[in-house]
């Protein structure tokens, strides 16, 4: 027996099928204001990471994570706005993706679109010494910068000759060319180096040797 309140869900289950894909592929905001919303949005959100700062996209610390965690959160009514359905929500992602590969583009076409996009690298150390005022204005902890140090082969900052913040986020490290690592190359050509000077001498002083022994003596 089915009671007034199962009949009912019944009755809906079967006659709402129409309802489901109404709310699904219903624009309930204008396509225009949702790309709109979009493009606003991340522009803004780029504006941001632009003027705080590079170590934000790389050197994260715990109070960066907060920040990259609730970001999504407190934008995301703006990007949506009162549209929860299926089709908007594929609109606001293949406006994202198109709209990221344009402006990659843009910032390509020349240094000065590369500037405003993304900004010069920031030296924090040359031939050795740090700058300190570098190092604040980037808001870059001692420990963050010395495990990037280590991780690129600086045991200490005098066998550095110049690391800087690039605009990515990362931080690249030139060694002094006396403290850099030697490749499977270089150790082979010291090795044919050696090679020679060794068959070299050897020849010298077997020719040496030759020349000393008195003319009528056998080998």
């Amino acid at each position: 027996m089915i009671t007034g309140v199962s009949a009912a869900a019944v009755v809906a289950a079967g006659g709402g099928g129409g309802s489901i894909w109404q709310a699904m592929f219903t624009w309930e905001v204008p396509p225009a204001e949702k790309v709109l919303r979009t493009v606003i949005v991340y522009l803004f959100i780029a504006f941001l990471i632009r003027v705080a700062g590079k170590r934000q996209m790389a050197q994260l610390n715990s109070f960066d994570l907060v920040v990259v965690l609730l970001l999504s959160n407190v934008v995301q009514n703006a990007i949506i706005g009162p549209d929860n359905s299926v089709i908007g929500g594929l609109l606001g992602a293949a406006v994202l993706v198109g709209f990221n590969s344009v402006m990659d583009r843009v910032g390509l076409l020349n240094d000065k679109t590369r500037w405003l996009f993304e900004g010069n690298p920031t030296v924090l150390v040359s031939q050795g010494k740090v700058d300190e005022r570098a190092m604040r204005r980037v808001g870059l902890r001692d420990h963050e910068f010395a495990s990037a140090l280590r991780k690129q082969g600086a045991d200490n900052l005098e066998e550095v000759r110049r690391a800087a913040l690039e605009p990515g986020g990362s931080i690249t490290v030139d060694l002094k060319r006396e403290d850099q690592a030697a490749s499977l190359g270089e150790l082979r050509q010291a090795v044919t180096d050696l090679q020679r000077h060794l068959d070299e001498r050897l020849s010298a002083i077997e020719a040496a040797a030759a020349r000393s022994r008195p003319s009528g003596s056998a080998g």
